[in-house]
């Protein structure tokens, strides 16, 4: 269906089978805080149209169902990586948009898109997990939070293991912080093994109507002390 200037998405229960449920609109604050705010995110290609999706089913991780392998574990302990929160978070987006997709060249996350997160970013919705070695940069994830709901939308690592232990550092906040979903969007082998399944949309959409109604946790965000 394709959208008007009005910040308004049709019911996510018309998306297509593949989950597309709107075309075209914009990246403004406005739009993408209803969209999130409704279980809908953007994924498009560079040069095309804006795409706004709602699968059915929802790969979701719920962070009390959190699970850390006995090896990461121990690379989690062993301080290879400090992980930060919140110090980095265009460098994150910009080492997401650079790192090398599965299916093809070229990257979704267009100038536009880094910039629209970033404002999100400024305002306090959009947050970065950063995993450091020797003053470096060496991986990280972001994505967006209202009230007690994390809707993740990109990683990178430039070693092995980096953003596995900074999701695994971020998730295990999260759960302390008492919010109850971690959005995934779309099924992968690596989040799965984190303990990430599949849900039906609907329970999705009710889990999302209720934390997003949570109070909103202030910006920037800390690791609290071990």
């Amino acid at each position: 269906m394709p959208l008007t200037k009005e910040v308004a998405f049709p019911p996510p229960e018309l998306a297509t089978r593949e989950g597309i449920l709107a075309v075209g609109g914009d990246l403004s604050t406005p739009r993408l805080l209803c969209a999130y705010g409704k279980g809908i995110f953007p994924w498009y290609e560079a040069g095309g149209p804006i795409f706004w999706w709602c699968p059915d089913p929802r790969f979701v991780l719920f962070p009390a169902e959190l699970h850390v392998s006995r090896s990461l574990r121990r690379r989690v302990r062993s301080g290879a990586f400090e992980v930060r929160l919140d110090t980095a978070f265009r460098e994150v987006v910009r080492g997401c948009a650079e790192s090398p997709r599965r299916y093809g060249p070229g990257t979704w996350i267009t100038p536009e898109m880094a910039e629209a997160y970033a404002t999100l970013h400024d305002l306090g919705y959009a947050h970065s997990a950063e995993a450091w070695r020797d003053g470096r940069l060496v991986g990280g994830l972001y994505g967006v939070a209202l009230g007690r709901a994390f809707f993740g939308e990109s990683m990178f690592t430039r070693e092995t293991d980096a953003s596995k232990v900074a999701f695994a550092t971020l998730v295990a906040q999260l759960r302390a912080w008492g919010f109850g979903l971690v959005d995934c969007q779309m099924p992968t082998g690596h989040l799965r093994r984190f303990g990430a399944k599949r849900i039906a949309r609907s329970a999705f959409l009710r889990l999302v109507e209720s934390l997003v109604a949570e109070p909103h946790r202030t910006a920037p965000w800390r690791l609290d002390p071990p």
